[in-house]
């Protein structure tokens, strides 16, 4: 799948029959694609960065699973070509995984604003995350939703710097409900570096 794509057109779309046939093939290979951009943070954050393959594998599969055809389509495009890295740019979607309804409500009825927290730092230097602009991810009562969209955007330097194998990459929640930090493997360095053009 071509690195440089920076959006999902029409004719990247596979046939509904074609992509049934090789479905079991090729979720496998985005499992596998994935596992090096996956990043847990605490007990309940999860970041999943995304690309083109990753957006393309989603698109693919909502049309399976729906079946809604070209109007379906239309709207997929919509809502997962923002994701889509633009060279400039980490995209993750986080998701806050708690499988208990009542837990999951009340830790929600905590973190408002958890989105506008998130961050990266790169050999101590702070890159804010960017809450994705189409959705207000935290909702008038304060509550926040379990999932949320966001962007990284980096300077040159910035990028110079991550893909350096020497450099520290740390990513970071710092709300008074949900304070944690973790590394980034020199796995996910090297998957993630690939986004950046």
């Amino acid at each position: 799948m071509p690195r440089e794509k920076k959006i999902i057109q029409k004719e990247d779309i596979m046939p509904l029959d074609v992509y049934t046939e090789k479905r079991i093939e090729l979720r496998k290979k985005i499992v596998d694609f994935k596992k090096n951009r996956i990043v847990p943070l605490g007990p309940y954050a999860i970041f999943y960065f995304e690309s083109y393959e990753t957006m393309l594998a989603q698109i693919q599969e909502m049309l399976y699973i729906e079946k809604g055809g070209d109007e379906q389509l239309q709207d997929e495009l919509s809502a997962y070509n923002p994701l889509i890295p633009n060279g400039k740019e980490l995209t993750a979607t986080l998701m806050f995984e708690i499988d208990n309804p009542i837990s999951r409500a009340a830790f929600l009825g905590k973190v408002g604003g958890i989105e506008e927290t998130v961050f990266m730092k790169i050999n101590g230097e702070k890159i804010k995350a960017v809450p994705e602009e189409d959705v207000d991810r935290t909702y008038t009562w304060e509550k926040a939703s379990s999932v949320q969209f966001i962007h990284f955007n980096f300077t040159n330097d910035q990028i110079e710097k991550f893909k350096s194998s020497s450099s520290e990459i740390e990513l970071s929640i710092d709300h008074k409900e949900y304070s944690h930090s973790t590394k980034l493997s020199k796995e996910n360095i090297f998957s993630l570096s690939s986004d950046f053009s």
